[in-house]
């Protein structure tokens, strides 16, 4: 038993909790304004609604694989399974910090480096929605 195994077992928790957590706020963000975008047809341009559902199936997909990965964690913790061994870590990770670097950079650029709502000429519908869509987002990268 390693000496770090407590700090091993304590930080991935953490980690994949809160990554879990932030994946569900922006994921129930980004698929909130994707629904009114398909209901209503009022997005910004098609380039926002695309990828505000680029970013709504990132979250759910690391939310979902997320918690999987920490409850393998947790049960498997002693008996070192392949599914959570860190080559199925870095694989998931780095599979997911692609999908989050596309999502967070290309709504970066659709909204032309974010919009501040209350200095704008014109009006953006669901413009504090879509910043903090795009916050979250870079959070979670």
């Amino acid at each position: 038993m390693s000496r770090f195994e407590g700090h091993i077992r304590r930080g991935h928790t953490i980690v994949f909790g809160l990554l879990a957590l932030i994946a569900a706020v922006d994921g129930a963000i980004s698929t909130w304004l994707a629904t009114k975008y398909h209901q209503h047809h009022n997005q910004l341009s098609n380039a926002v609604r695309d990828r505000t559902r680029l970013i709504a199936f990132t979250s759910w997909f690391t939310l979902l694989f997320s918690l999987i990965f920490l409850l393998l964690f947790l049960h498997s913790a002693h008996g070192g399974s392949i599914l959570v061994s860190v080559g199925a870590h870095a694989i998931f990770l780095g599979l997911i910090w692609v999908l989050w670097t596309a999502g967070a950079a290309s709504i970066t650029a659709a909204l032309g480096g974010g919009i501040n709502c209350s200095k704008i000429d014109y009006e953006v519908v669901y413009c504090n929605q879509l910043n903090a869509m795009m916050g979250f987002s870079w959070a979670a990268w």
